[in-house]
C-alpha cells in the first residue's frame, strides 16, 4: 500500500506554474495585491489574447494549487497570491541544491566560455 503525504501537492503546483499565462497572473499579484478579475484580465491582455473567461480559468486553477486566495468586497472578488506553496517547493527541491551553487557556477561559466569558443 501507498501513503501520500497530506497537505501541498508538488505536481499541482508545478502543473499550474508550467503555463507562462499562469505564472504572468502570479507576477501581476505579486507587483500588487487583491486584483479584481477585470484588472488581472487587463495584466493579461497585454501580453496574450485572451477572453475573460480562460483569464478566470487560469485564476481558477491557481486557486485548486492553492497559488492564489479569494476574498469577496462587495461584488468584487479579489485574488491575492500565497507564496506558501512555492516557497515550499523552494525548500524541497531547489534549496538543498544551492549548497552546491560554487561548483554549479563554475560548471555553468565553463560550459559558456566553451559555448563562446566552439559555437555550432
Amino acid at each position: 500500500m501507498v501513503t501520500y503525504r497530506r497537505g501541498m501537492d508538488d505536481d499541482q503546483v508545478f502543473k499550474a506554474m508550467a503555463d507562462p499565462v499562469r505564472r504572468l497572473l502570479l507576477d501581476a499579484l505579486f507587483e500588487r495585491d487583491g486584483r479584481s478579475l477585470s484588472e488581472l484580465e487587463d495584466v493579461v491582455t497585454q501580453h496574450v489574447e485572451m477572453t475573460r473567461f480562460g483569464v478566470a480559468k487560469h485564476l481558477r486553477l491557481l486557486e485548486e494549487a492553492n497559488l492564489v486566495s479569494t476574498t469577496k468586497v462587495g461584488r468584487s472578488k479579489l485574488h491575492f497570491l500565497n507564496p506558501v506553496p512555492i516557497q515550499q517547493i523552494h525548500d524541497r527541491w531547489i534549496g538543498k541544491y544551492t549548497g552546491r551553487a560554487e561548483i554549479s557556477a563554475g560548471l555553468i561559466s565553463l560550459k559558456q566560455q566553451l559555448e563562446k569558443e566552439n559555437p555550432i
